[in-house]
């Protein structure tokens, strides 16, 4: 005899749990496992090096707020003059001496001179921040994903290398010094030969900047000496 169907089994016994079917289903209704792998995957990887990498732009804020804080200022003072001047009041005496001077002064003065050499610098040293990146501190690492750049700080860069020549054997001190194009080491061995701890230094370091995944690998410049003399 069958028991009802919305009957509970009784205390004791053992009953068959349903399986779900794990099978992918054959038309629809489900999601491509290589759409899937492509949805949540990693983003995809550069070839190669991952080509030149430019340095980092600085946001340049204390410039830009030193230049905009000088515009308000003269843009407030010739406003308040222009109001002054529509309001029937006579023009402020600083603007009056200014248009006087620069009227009657002749080119060759040597303030006229003066004032238009500060005003060449002033300019020229806008345009050098205006078009030069900066963060020189900053160098760019090499990219391995496409919509990923990272890049590596200087001093960063020095103590990871100055970490790895402390471990080659007859190196008592170590000072490193990381550039744009070259990494300067100095170091100090008080034992063993110095023609092999600089070549140890050489090939410890030469892998060690690599490691570093820069995108301009720098050069290296690796040199040993003797501790001096105390007294």
């Amino acid at each position: 005899m069958s028991e009802p169907r919305g009957a509970e089994p009784p205390e004791g016994t053992t009953q068959r749990l349903p399986v779900l079917d794990q099978r992918e289903p054959e038309h629809g209704g489900g999601l491509d496992r290589s759409e899937s792998s492509a949805a949540h995957g990693p983003p995809p990887e550069l070839d190669g090096e991952g080509g030149r990498e430019g340095r980092f732009w600085s946001a340049r804020r204390v410039p830009a707020g030193i230049v905009a804080l000088l515009l308000l200022g003269l843009t407030g003072l010739f406003l308040y003059d222009i109001v002054s001047v529509r309001a029937g009041r006579p023009g402020m005496h600083w603007r009056r001496e200014l248009a006087r001077q620069l009227a009657e002064r002749p080119l060759d003065d040597t303030w006229v001179l003066v004032g238009a050499g500060i005003a060449a610098v002033l300019g020229l040293w806008l345009l050098i921040l205006a078009l030069t990146p900066g963060l020189r501190d900053v160098l760019p690492m090499r990219r391995t994903h496409a919509d990923v750049r990272a890049g590596l700080h200087r001093d960063a860069a020095a103590t990871a290398l100055r970490d790895r020549a402390m471990e080659v054997a007859g190196v008592q001190s170590a000072r490193v010094r990381v550039r744009r194009r070259r990494a300067d080491v100095r170091a100090v061995s008080h034992f063993r030969e110095l023609d092999d701890v600089r070549t140890d230094l050489d090939a410890v370091l030469a892998d060690a900047v690599r490691g570093l995944g820069l995108a301009k690998v720098p050069s290296l410049s690796v040199r040993v000496r003797r501790p001096g003399r105390k007294g």
